[in-house]
């Protein structure tokens, strides 16, 4: 993989923020690269996850606001009961729209909109999770040419995503939650 500038979207559900935060703990501070994460969460608890978040991580963790630019070496959270989409010349745009696989944030929405604005830059990790979101996603970004990577199922809390994911997709890229780690910190 080149040295170039990267764009990471994570999407996870039940079960994963176990495997988060032990990612955004691996990270170093000099991390150049940009994520997205796509996480589902209760819909009206609007504070305390981007603060248990940063906690754990050396780069700054953020909840975009809709325009907001996006910037290299950030994390970027999608907000409670919010659509996070990227928009081509990196900008975010948020949606109240209806919930997409029972999702709001949708990670299928928030994978596809970043597939589309970073094609081959932009690497997507499906995580441990209990509904089928983000399957059609990670097919998404594997079509435009970004990598496809799924956590293994069987190290997963709750199967449902990434097996659903690995269905779809047909990605060859299944990686436990240290490998993910060593993935990211060697792009």
């Amino acid at each position: 993989m080149s040295k170039e500038q990267k764009y990471i979207v994570i999407g996870g559900s039940a079960g994963s923020f176990q495997t988060i935060t032990r990612i955004l703990e691996a990270l170093p501070n000099n991390y150049p690269h940009t994520l997205f994460l796509a996480l589902h969460r209760l819909k009206y608890v609007r504070r305390g996850f981007v603060e248990a978040l940063s906690l754990k991580s050396s780069l700054h963790v953020s909840e975009p606001a809709d325009k907001d630019p996006i910037l290299p070496g950030t994390i970027y959270l999608a907000p409670a009961n919010y659509h996070m989409l990227i928009e081509p010349g990196n900008f975010f745009a948020l949606s109240t729209e209806e919930s997409i696989n029972h999702s709001r944030p949708s990670i299928d929405l928030t994978f596809r909109t970043a597939a589309f604005a970073f094609k081959e830059q932009l690497i997507g990790i499906i995580l441990s999770g209990a509904n089928r979101d983000g399957a059609d996603g990670l097919y998404a970004v594997k079509k435009q040419g970004g990598t496809a990577i799924v956590q293994k199922p069987d190290e997963c809390q709750v199967r449902t995503m990434p097996a659903a994911a690995l269905e779809t997709s047909k990605t060859n890229i299944v990686l436990s939650d240290l490998e993910i780690i060593e993935f990211l910190k060697n792009i």
